[in-house]
């Protein structure tokens, strides 16, 4: 067989160089370091590196200090990694013996979310709490997520959760004591009325109409009672009952004092010679004037509840983090007019006993009348700015608390000067006593 001679030259120096790499790999030796040497399948010696820390000194030099090793001669078999490094023995720039931060900000914990500067790299951000009802649950959130409706973020803004209902209730403690204070409350009238039915023949009781005043007493316990309406979970049956049963009672009682009102002055008048009032003198007129002021206020409240019943509802935008379950009132022209019209009863009732306060009369009911008109109607004027301006429960406490005082200047201006009469100053309850300060 014939070969050419560069064919022959090439075949050996291919076998030339396969021999030498057979050599080669057979090759492995210590040194005295104790690292051995060989080589792999390419004639190539494994690595091995030693690292090494520039680190400048007070005095300016520099100085390289070994931390670690890198080397490839280990395998996965050996005792010990292939790279090996001492992180105490390192120093970075200016001393520092933290790892320098590869990026430009800090991540953003949960509760906040990721903002992009303007003209800086992806790498630099600024971190922006979550917006009012919104939550982040993860770090470095591009964008934050918003509660359901029935839930609220927790102060880290990390997770939603459950809101707070809040309604006045007995067990609060406004609603407690608002309860406890309405009931005690109702106890005063029933007192007083059994002084009074106690002494019905005495002079003082007789003349102050003696039936008239026992139907405001019961009506000013009512008074005290209905509050109790107001406390307690709001269903829709109780929202429904509340603002007509309040305005219906202080209808009942504001036309009771202005029936009491009129005839007062109807009695001075009648007494005079030949007069043609002496006909409408009469018990008949007190019971008419009673009876038509309430029907007024049931006739209104037949309309609102008709038309525009008041509601249970959940309120989720006046505080934020609570559940208010409230009364929607339904209609409110229809519930200002239903204060209007007790507003109007009492101002009717104040002008008239005004007026008529000079009048002989033998204890001077038209004074203590308008005493206490003015107090109730300072009291609701004082209501309406407080209403307004309240949240939540406080809402319901001030309408509360302003019936509970409303409640208590009647008592106190109509009920307790004859009281203390009957009950401390027995001489002036006698017909002669009162037929003298008439006189005078």
């Amino acid at each position: 067989m014939y070969a050419e001679p560069g064919e022959m030259d090439g075949n050996r120096v291919e076998a030339d160089t396969g021999q030498l790499l057979h050599y080669i790999n057979n090759v492995r030796f210590t040194l005295s370091s104790g690292r051995e040497i060989y080589f792999d399948q390419n004639g190539d010696i494994p690595a091995a590196y030693d690292i090494v820390n520039w680190q400048v000194h007070p005095d300016g030099s520099l100085q390289t200090i070994q931390v670690g090793t890198y080397d490839t001669t280990i395998t996965a078999a050996a005792a010990g990694p292939s790279f090996i490094i001492n992180s105490s023995l390192l120093q970075w720039s200016k001393g520092n013996l933290q790892v320098p931060r590869s990026v430009c900000s800090e991540s953003c914990p949960p509760g906040f979310r990721k903002a992009a500067l303007q003209e800086q790299p992806v790498c630099c951000f600024e971190c922006v709490p979550c917006l009012q009802g919104e939550i982040s649950n993860q770090t470095d959130s591009v964008d934050c997520l918003k509660c359901p409706w029935h839930q609220w973020p927790n102060l880290q803004k990390s997770t939603c959760l459950p809101k707070s209902l809040e309604f006045l209730s007995y067990e609060d403690g406004l609603g407690g004591t608002l309860a406890a204070v309405s009931i005690l409350s109702s106890f005063s009238p029933a007192v007083i009325l059994g002084i009074f039915v106690r002494n019905k023949h005495t002079p003082i009781i007789k003349a102050n109409n003696y039936s008239l005043s026992c139907l405001l007493l019961v009506s000013l316990s009512l008074c005290f009672l209905c509050s109790l309406v107001f406390i307690g979970y709001p269903h829709y049956e109780k929202c429904l009952l509340r603002q007509a049963s309040f305005s219906l009672v202080f209808a009942l009682c504001v036309s009771c004092i202005l029936a009491k009102t009129i005839m007062v002055v109807l009695a001075f008048m009648a007494t005079r010679p030949g007069s043609s009032l002496r006909k409408w003198a009469t018990s008949q007129i007190s019971y008419i004037i009673i009876a038509f002021g309430f029907l007024v206020q049931l006739i209104l409240c037949i309309i609102w509840l008709s038309l525009s019943p008041p509601f249970s509802e959940y309120n989720t935008k006046t505080k934020p983090g609570f559940i208010i379950i409230e009364c929607n009132e339904g209609s409110f022209f229809a519930f200002w007019t239903m204060l209007g019209y007790l507003f109007l009863l009492a101002t009717i009732s104040f002008m008239v006993a005004f007026l008529a306060r000079r009048l002989p009369d033998s204890f001077n009911e038209a004074q203590f009348i308008t005493f206490s008109m003015l107090a109730f109607l300072s009291v609701w004027i004082s209501f309406i700015p407080a209403y307004l301006s309240a949240q939540g429960k406080y809402t319901v406490a001030m309408e509360i608390f302003a019936i509970l005082t409303s409640s208590w200047a009647l008592v106190i201006c109509m009920c307790l000067p004859k009281c203390f009469i009957i009950l401390f100053r027995p001489a002036m309850n006698s017909k002669e006593y009162l037929m003298r300060k008439g006189k005078t």
